[in-house]
């Protein structure tokens, strides 16, 4: 398994452990989805000639941070417009720490209220 591959499995493993979060599969794509939205593109399982190994997130407080990682940009089909981020999975990309607090961000800002409480709630 590529370095990217572990990347991505740990990202995907993480979305899937944040409360009602599920796996789907539009455009031969995986998502992690929450109350029938995504909250993050974790792309292919295999790099292509359209698709290069990156992931997509939707961020207000960190957007800013995230796009000064080298490569990464406004997602593309006018989600970049509300927020959304493409990061390549490189060695350059931040340690895999950060990027799980992105996706949880982005679960945040996706996921209703009632779930949000529920992962800020002290776990006994």
């Amino acid at each position: 398994m590529n370095q990217w591959q572990e990347t991505r499995e740990r990202l995907r493993a993480f979305a899937l452990g944040l409360p009602e979060a599920y796996e789907d599969f539009p455009w031969g794509e995986t998502v992690v989805k929450v109350s029938k939205k995504v909250f993050v593109f974790l792309g292919m399982e295999e790099e292509s000639e359209k698709w290069k190994p990156g992931f997509s997130v939707k961020l207000r407080e960190s957007n800013g941070h995230a796009l000064n990682l080298p490569g990464a940009a406004p997602t593309g089909y006018g989600l970049g417009k509300a927020g959304w981020v493409t990061i390549p999975y490189s060695d350059e990309t931040a340690d895999t720490d950060l990027l799980c607090e992105w996706v949880e961000e982005s679960y945040r800002i996706v996921a209703p209220k009632r779930l949000s409480a529920k992962r800020e709630a002290p776990q006994p």
